[in-house]
């Protein structure tokens, strides 16, 4: 399988299956914004964001206009958003507890759109 063909894919269902966990559990933000307030949860999803942003950007950095882009984009941010956690983490959560629990609501419609259109890619439901 092609490397960009399994990311499309990953990042997709990612999306997808996150947006839906958020949709039909929304305490589940509050929850993880309190979450990050902890040290040793801050520690443990930066290192886990900066192994996926670097396996991804090792495996698949395409700088070309198109669908592509788009997951070398998550890699690039996956790592440099642990990259923040684990170098700044109290001026980094400081800027997430303060975000809109609507705005992110928003922002995750956002990601499932973009989800959406990664598994479309990937399985060529609709052509275009």
């Amino acid at each position: 399988m092609d490397t960009s063909l399994f990311l499309f894919k990953f990042w997709g269902w990612y999306c997808v299956i996150f947006f839906f966990i958020l949709c039909f559990n929304p305490k589940r933000i509050k929850q993880i914004i309190e979450d990050i307030q902890d040290e040793k949860f801050t520690i443990l999803i930066s290192f886990l964001a900066i192994i996926i942003g670097l396996l991804n950007i090792l495996f698949h950095n395409v700088w070309e206009a198109n669908i592509r882009l788009v997951v070398t984009l998550f890699g690039w941010l996956a790592l440099l958003k642990g990259i923040m956690l684990l170098t700044f983490p109290r001026t980094t959560t400081k800027g997430i507890t303060k975000m809109n629990i609507k705005f992110i609501q928003a922002m995750y419609f956002f990601v499932f759109l973009i989800g959406v259109l990664l598994l479309n890619e990937a399985y060529g439901i609709v052509p275009f």
